[in-house]
Parts: C-alpha cells; structure tokens; sequence
C-alpha cells in the first residue's frame, strides 16, 4: 500500500511541475502577425521615406505580442511566408523596424532562416 502511495504522490508533484512550467508553444498566432503589419504593405511594396503611423502602430503591437522565442520564431516564419507571396522592397522590408523606431528581434525578409535566428 506505501508504494501505491508513493507512486500516486510523484504523479501529482509530476503533473504539478509539468502545468507549472513555462511552455515553449507560441502564444501568437499567424492571423494575430498579418493582421499587425497588413497596414505596412502598401509602403511595403512602393513607399519610401517613414512607414505609415498605422503601420508603425502595427509593428509596436507585434513587437509587444512577441515575447517568448517560440513567439518570435512564428511571427518570423508568418512574415517570411507572408513576403515570400508579394512582393516587397526587400530594403523596405529590413528597414522597417528602425524606420518606425522600434526593435525586433528578427529581420522582416523573405530569405530570413527563422529556425537559426537569434531571438533575445
């Protein structure tokens, strides 16, 4: 019976770690990324000089939506899927970030390799 015991108490401290620990899935979604920067692709696409303040707007709520690094890898790989399908200014696309003042961990490129990128 203390074995029984035992081994029911270390499932429950167990299951009590597991639920406790910090996940590792993203908490973003792909919609939550593109419905963020669809105020950037026309500027995108043939602007030039600062974005949009909608579209900086859109790249300030990303950057806050992006906390985790499996946050930055999905909003990576969403943005690169994203402009592998039209066709931006891919110097545009780098710029955009600094362009609206604001720091991501990540390059806006349809080339970027989301996978061995460095998110801090």
């Amino acid at each position: 019976m203390k074995s029984s015991s035992q081994a029911v108490s270390f499932m429950s401290i167990l299951m009590l770690l597991l639920l406790l620990a910090p996940s590792s899935e993203a908490a973003i979604a792909c919609s939550d990324v593109i419905k963020d920067l669809r105020p950037c692709l026309s500027y995108l696409q043939s602007g030039s000089g600062k974005p949009p303040a909608t579209c900086c707007a859109g790249v300030s709520a990303l950057a806050s939506a992006a906390k985790t690094t499996a946050d930055k890898q999905t909003a990576c790989n969403c943005i690169k899927n994203a402009t592998s399908k039209v066709s931006v200014k891919p110097e545009l696309a780098k710029a955009l970030p600094s362009n609206c003042g604001i720091s991501l961990s990540f390059t806006v490129s349809p080339n970027v390799d989301c996978s061995k990128y460095y998110f801090y």
